[in-house]
């Protein structure tokens, strides 16, 4: 993997034609899990991969969605929602990503699909690998969208990923992931998804994440 050396001695992953190549191969060699099942609702989320705003620091794109939404609002999340009729996990990522933060993909930009997560609320989300690549520009909708963060993938190389904390409320762990430039963690299912494309891509470990939960308030 490419990185680049700063002057403070840090080490930072670089956007470049060897990530590409890296994420994609892994993901191919990735067997993923599917829920097709039709007591779920089905959606897709976009695992965007960029450039920094200021450098060729590899990142990728979060959003914290507008306060007045009625479901999840405030939250961080990836790009994505609930699919349309007829519609393919891939379509609906590359739709939402263009409805929600104006950044316009096509199908030859996919790298892959990670495991399906079903969430307390009724959803089969779908996580969708993009390359975005670098010199992007954004124009988030503000009636979904209150920012855009671009995360580097450093963040995830910490040793802090997963936290799990366990709740009376149920039998499997709560799981959150810290991001250094949030300042905090991001909560399942937005989690799951960084947590898997990290093991998966940077790693090369196939880590499973479907039976992580979610915290209460992000149940309804």
């Amino acid at each position: 993997m490419s990185r680049k050396s700063r002057s403070n001695n840090a080490v930072r992953l670089q956007l470049n034609d060897t990530l590409r190549q890296q994420i994609s191969r892994r993901l191919s060699g990735f067997e993923r899990r599917s829920n097709t099942s039709s007591q779920f609702r089905q959606a897709a989320v976009a695992l965007a991969v960029t450039a920094g705003e200021r450098d060729d620091t590899a990142s990728f794109l979060l959003t914290r969605r507008a306060k007045h939404l009625n479901r999840h609002g405030g939250q961080y999340a990836l790009p994505g929602g609930r699919r349309d009729h007829n519609e393919t996990a891939v379509e609906t990522s590359l739709r939402e990503l263009q409805e929600e933060v104006g950044l316009e993909l096509a199908d030859r930009d996919v790298m892959g699909l990670l495991d399906d997560y079903q969430t307390r609320s009724g959803f089969n989300i779908t996580p969708v690998v993009v390359w975005a690549g670098a010199n992007v520009e954004l124009f988030p909708d503000p009636n979904e969208v209150a920012r855009v963060y671009r995360i580097p993938l450093d963040d995830l190389m910490t040793s802090r990923i997963p936290m799990l904390e366990h709740i009376s409320e149920s039998e499997h762990p709560v799981l959150s992931t810290p991001l250094a430039t949030l300042g905090h963690q991001v909560y399942a299912p937005t989690a799951a998804f960084i947590y898997q494309f990290r093991e998966v891509v940077l790693f090369g470990r196939h880590t499973r994440v479907w039976h992580f939960d979610q915290p209460k308030f992000a149940w309804q």
